[in-house]
């Protein structure tokens, strides 16, 4: 049985696998190209005279450094008011970058773990595994490891890197099935190479996952833990294809995963294995959002919304859930025959609408899908309009952890006053200032008021905090990885307090009555609110 502290402590250990997948590629590529000696070197430098020393995309440099200083290695100073970011170094940076080259193993091993997905673990990959369990068995040349010094900092990073795509092989495959959890097992009821796999479930006793009795393997409570999480390592192992070109990304061609058009499969991130990371954590956040349209939808029917709008309807799971809340446990529920619920969901992707359209018409829920562009909503009114006598701003719109994955443009004007954001924000490679940041959010939002002011737009949104404080930290957020693969992708992910200040100058107010934010105040890295134009 595990204790409160052990449950504390293992979700520390997924915290710094997930800042590992993120620092240790980083920090490999920055080192191999010199650029974390140039630091030791001159103690101190703008991201802009970084760029130019080496060559490298501003923006994403600017991502990579930040990442390290999320870990402490850094100190950043930004100025909006100028738009200058300076890094410096500090009493850790010289420690920890000795170490950066013990990444090298653990980031190669990731051309092998970014093919998991379609190729599964090869006899390639087994050899590689075995090779870099034998070094990690032996803590890399460590001889001792205390928690809290850089060396456990970069071991757990290490075995992050090697387990977080194996943990989520192996749950998208079913090993982490109750009928391998709750029972004994061998590896050649799971693999036909028996003897390879072995291998992985050795590392993973070695870690405490499993006992092994002679051939025989077991989970432990601690394995459980993880198994049972397995998906909380998703999101970040899908941005792999992202994290193997951060070379290219930071020193070379920017456009290395642009796709070509909206319906050509992306090349930055495994959607299907990010949708099933994203599920486990989005259980949590549903259950807030169920008690807000229960409320909604208990209202005097003239005070309701005519129906629900899903921006970024994805596979239309979001919309049957909140159909089904609306008819099992709302009034409108019992009102359906009379008032009608309007359901519609828009994408961007065609393929998802493809997708959505199917999973509800399997669902026999009576909804209309269409193309919709989240920087366009006069045109998703216009056709909604035109095609289906449908006004927007008659229902409610929803979303989730859509509005910052936003197609860039440039604002027309700049906000008043500075920015107090502390991210580091790129598009193609360029490094964009957070008052443009800003004032984009501001525009975007504002494009939307007329669509939303009545009933609201009831967003469920993805932050990030000051790097120092995620530095002071460690273990307690995975603020480091969402920066990772989110400013490497040129997504736009803003303090909670910046963007509910954003929303209120464009006219959108956060109702208190159903504002929320996980995990707490102070590492707060996502919200869920309730946009209107009034409260």
């Amino acid at each position: 049985m595990l204790t409160k502290q052990d449950k504390e402590q293992f979700r520390s250990t997924i915290f710094r696998h997930l800042d590992g997948i993120a620092t240790a590629t980083t920090a490999f590529s920055l080192h191999k190209n010199g650029v974390l000696q140039y630091l030791l070197d001159h103690k101190k430098s703008s991201v802009e005279n970084l760029a130019t020393a080496f060559k490298a995309n501003e923006g994403y440099l600017n991502v990579g450094l930040r990442v390290l200083a999320s870990q402490g290695w850094l100190n950043m100073s930004i100025n909006n008011a100028d738009n200058t970011v300076q890094y410096e170094t500090n009493n850790t940076s010289e420690k920890a970058f000795s170490l950066v080259p013990l990444y090298a193993d653990a980031v190669n091993l990731l051309n092998y773990s970014v093919k998991f997905p379609d190729e599964r673990i090869g006899p390639d990959a087994f050899s590689a595994l075995e090779k870099i369990f034998k070094k990690y068995k032996q803590n890399f040349g460590f001889s001792t490891v205390s928690e809290g010094s850089i060396e456990h900092q970069v071991l757990k990073h290490i075995e992050g890197v090697i387990a977080a795509p194996i943990i989520v092989l192996l749950g998208l495959n079913g090993l982490f099935h109750k009928y391998f959890m709750e029972a004994s097992f061998r590896a050649q009821e799971y693999h036909k190479d028996p003897e390879s796999f072995e291998k992985i479930l050795d590392f993973f006793t070695h870690l405490g996952w499993f006992t092994k009795k002679k051939d025989t393997y077991r989970f432990t409570d601690k394995g459980l833990f993880f198994a049972k999480r397995a998906s909380a390592y998703g999101v970040t192992v899908s941005y792999l294809p992202t994290f193997m070109k951060l070379n290219d990304l930071i020193f070379g061609n920017p456009l290395v995963l642009k796709t070509s058009s909206p319906d050509e499969k992306e090349k930055h991130v495994d959607r299907e294995m990010n949708v099933w990371g994203s599920g486990g954590a989005h259980a949590t956040y549903f259950k807030i959002i169920d008690s807000i349209i229960i409320e909604l939808f208990n209202k005097p029917i003239d005070e309701q919304p005519k129906g629900i709008l899903d921006m970024g309807c994805g596979n239309g799971a979001f919309i049957q859930h909140i159909f089904d809340v609306i008819e099992f446990k709302t009034l409108r529920g019992k009102m359906l025959d009379e008032y009608p619920l309007l359901l519609v969901g828009a994408d961007f992707n065609q393929a998802a609408l493809k997708v959505t359209r199917a999973n509800l018409i399997k669902a026999d829920i009576w909804a209309k899908v269409i193309w919709g562009n989240i920087g366009r909503p006069d045109l998703l009114a216009k056709d909604l309009k035109e095609d289906y006598n449908i006004d927007l701003k008659d229902l409610l719109n929803v979303r989730t952890f859509l509005d910052h994955n936003r197609i860039w443009e440039t604002p027309k004007q700049t906000i008043n006053g500075i920015s107090e954001s502390t991210g580091a924000f790129s598009y193609q490679g360029k490094r964009i200032g957070n008052n443009l940041v800003e004032s984009s959010l501001l525009e975007h939002l504002q494009k939307w008021k007329p669509y939303v002011e009545r009933f609201g737009l009831l967003i469920i949104e993805l932050h990030t905090i000051n790097p120092e404080l995620t530095a002071n930290n460690l273990g307690k957020t995975a603020a480091t990885a969402y920066d990772a693969t989110h400013g490497y992708s040129d997504q736009f992910i803003l303090e909670v307090d910046v963007f509910n200040k954003v929303a209120t100058e464009a006219g959108l107010y956060p109702d208190p009555n159903y504002f929320t934010m996980f995990p707490n105040k102070e590492l707060a890295t996502v919200s869920i609110n309730l946009l209107k134009g009034n409260i």
